[in-house]
């Protein structure tokens, strides 16, 4: 997944307008964007857009509330009865809270007749401080989970932070320390790693920027708050024909040489991970062009 686009789920028009805007996935939201009045027709929303919408055009994830709070099982209930592809869990504090939720999914699944790990989670695993030291942990968790994003915003919330940002507009070092973790704790766990939102929708630049140095470092997608971001994310998350190109030359190189650990390419020693990686590249661009 490149892109994967928040929309309210109590907001039929904005699920509506998502439903186009060509987002890998779509996070219909029944946490941080819904009051606390508005949980049951968050829930109501998210159900019926379950049965009604097209499923060929972007992948259904439903963002539950938190563990550490009386409205997730519920949530549960509302829901998979409908058959989301996967559930963000929010404030995920380690890979014990993957197991915990995996299991109570498990037990709804043969309630309504519905493949055990069918529906996948993604986690929000860096939203409280005790988060950031158990993102090794998700490796093995559950068999469900699918990727790892991170979040600055309740972190920030949580430390007591004035800011979470520089003057230039950098975060400072504890969310880059977040977004690091993040990073490693997916890959260990096998799992999609997949960067934060950028939260001004109307500066195309900044936001960018930020994607392709998240696609740089390894992310391998990035979540959206406007259908705007869309298209530049999913751009920068696309792998180029340059890169395709470069990739398949290696593949073919080791391929050629036989069962060998070095090969030579244009002048450059490349040893198996640049041939794991070109793989991946090569995996990785196949999905987006099924997801398009």
């Amino acid at each position: 997944m490149r892109s994967l686009l928040f929309v309210p789920a109590d907001s039929d028009r904005k699920m509506a307008k998502a439903a186009d805007s060509g987002a890998d996935a779509l996070i219909l939201d029944m946490e941080d964007s819904v009051a606390l009045s508005q949980k049951d027709e968050a829930r109501k929303g998210a159900r019926c857009y379950l049965h009604r919408a097209d499923r060929a055009k972007a992948r259904l994830v439903i963002r539950i509330n938190a563990l550490d709070t009386s409205l997730w099982e519920e949530d549960l209930l509302a829901v998979i009865p409908a058959r989301p592809d996967m559930l963000m869990l929010p404030k995920s504090i380690s890979g014990a809270c993957v197991a915990k939720l995996s299991a109570r999914m498990e037990e709804i699944e043969k309630e309504f007749d519905i493949e055990p790990g069918s529906i996948g989670i993604c986690c929000v695993a860096t939203e409280t401080a005790a988060s950031l030291f158990n993102l090794g942990s998700y490796a093995g968790s559950s068999s469900r989970l699918r990727a790892l994003s991170w979040g600055a915003e309740d972190l920030a919330a949580a430390l007591g932070a004035r800011d979470n940002k520089d003057e230039n507009g950098i975060y400072t070092e504890p969310y880059r320390m977040a977004r690091t973790l993040t990073l490693l704790g997916a890959v260990a766990a096998s799992v999609d790693p997949i960067d934060t939102i950028y939260g001004d929708y109307r500066d195309e630049a900044g936001l960018e920027k930020q994607a392709r140095e998240a696609a740089r470092d390894g992310f391998t997608g990035k979540m959206a708050i406007h259908p705007a971001q869309v298209p530049i994310i999913n751009r920068v998350f696309t792998p180029s024909e340059d890169e395709l190109s470069h990739a398949r030359a290696v593949i073919a190189a080791f391929a050629e040489a036989g069962d060998v650990g070095v090969v030579g390419l244009n002048g450059v020693m490349l040893d198996r991970p640049h041939l794991r990686q070109a793989e991946r590249l090569v995996e990785r661009a196949a999905s987006f062009a099924e997801l398009d």
